[in-house]
């Protein structure tokens, strides 16, 4: 089967408005099979579905039944800038796999080559911020600026736009994850910052095809993305009952980094945050607590030094950051020669970026 007609189907479950965990299942039942998940019948659904003991959506059957495939192909590709990442490909964001309910596939703009999944944080909180909460999440991102993380957010309102906005300030990569189709920007305010993030190495996703509307139900099972696929999430405002709180609740769920910023106990906003901090979410108020927290402390050293690092180091770095590595893995990865790279690894450890640990591996310091 030709990977277009794989990505047929894939947009053509992304038509099929239906629980996602669903969608997940059937997906992993039929061995990642799209094109058999699909067109399931259903005897197969009802064998699965004894097997697994859950149900068939009511009207699952029925719905699968009167899609087009290739009118869906067609449709979800209108607009020539619109793309898509399947669960089969390489730039899928790799934690997503890890959630029960991942979505198939996600619609994208921007250039999905350019993004690392590598320091994914999430950051979600009230759409009726006040300026305090705002302010306090500025400062926190900018002392992340020029760092590997990413911030993701659901260009909503409050908290969603200034975590986007502060960091584009603070030349960081983000994702926005909407509620709707790509073509349709909701709050329409938010119009800028949507094509700012995209030309600005940002990715905009969406597991809905073109021309879908933000529908209330859509909302949450947008925040699963956001949070599944980051390493942590911080909370900054958040009233007990609130797409926040949701979003919080995904990332114990998913056995991730909670965080949260605190702030005025006058305000009804952090009757959540206070909640979740009685519970046991880490405490952010300054950059170094949200790097601490997340096992990232390093980050700062190594891009303090970045400028300052020839082309040969700032690869071994690197490879380095991303877990500890012997000296022949290191060779292997980087292709350097074996003195180039015990030469760089002396200078990278005069510098105090990197130790030796058993006398064998490389992490850093």
């Amino acid at each position: 089967m030709k990977d277009i007609e794989k990505i047929k189907y894939y947009s053509a479950f992304s038509y099929l408005f239906v629980n996602p965990l669903f969608k997940s299942q059937i997906f992993e039942y039929f061995d990642y099979d799209i094109k058999h998940a699909f067109l399931a019948d259903e005897t197969e659904i009802q064998k699965m579905c004894e097997k697994l003991d859950i149900n068939i959506p009511r009207t699952y059957v029925d719905k699968r039944d009167k899609i087009d495939v290739d009118l869906c192909y067609k449709n979800a590709f209108l607009d020539e800038r619109v793309n898509i990442i399947t669960y089969e490909d390489e730039k899928y964001p790799p934690l997503l796999k890890e959630i029960p309910d991942f979505p198939l596939a996600l619609y994208y703009l921007g250039d999905i080559e350019k993004i690392s999944y590598d320091y994914t944080l999430a950051v979600v909180g009230s759409r009726k911020a006040t300026n305090e909460a705002k302010i306090a999440l500025d400062n926190i991102i900018s002392g992340l600026n020029n760092s590997k993380i990413v911030i993701v957010s659901g260009l909503a309102y409050g908290i969603d736009a200034q975590a986007h906005i502060s960091a584009l300030k603070n030349n960081l990569t983000t994702i926005g994850v909407i509620a709707s189709g790509l073509d349709i920007i909701y709050p329409y305010s938010n119009k800028k910052l949507y094509f700012d993030i995209v030309q600005n190495n940002g990715l905009i996703f969406s597991e809905y095809p073109l021309k879908v509307q933000p529908v209330n139900y859509h909302f949450p099972q947008r925040n699963r993305i956001i949070t599944g696929m980051s390493k942590g999430t911080l909370v900054a405002e958040a009233q007990i009952k609130s797409g926040a709180m949701i979003s919080a609740n995904l990332t114990l769920d998913y056995n991730r980094e909670l965080m949260c910023i605190p702030g005025n106990i006058m305000n009804p906003n952090t009757s959540g945050i206070y909640n979740l901090i009685k519970n046991g979410a880490g405490i952010v108020s300054k950059a170094s607590d949200l790097l601490e927290q997340l096992g990232w402390e390093s980050m700062q050293s190594v891009e303090d030094y970045n400028l300052e690092l020839n082309d040969i180091q700032k690869n071994i770095l690197d490879i380095i950051s991303m877990e500890a590595k012997t000296f022949d893995e290191i060779a292997l990865i980087s292709k350097q020669n074996t003195v180039d790279i015990m030469t760089t690894l002396t200078e990278l450890e005069l510098k105090g970026l990197i130790k030796q640990m058993n006398n064998k591996y490389y992490i850093l310091k």
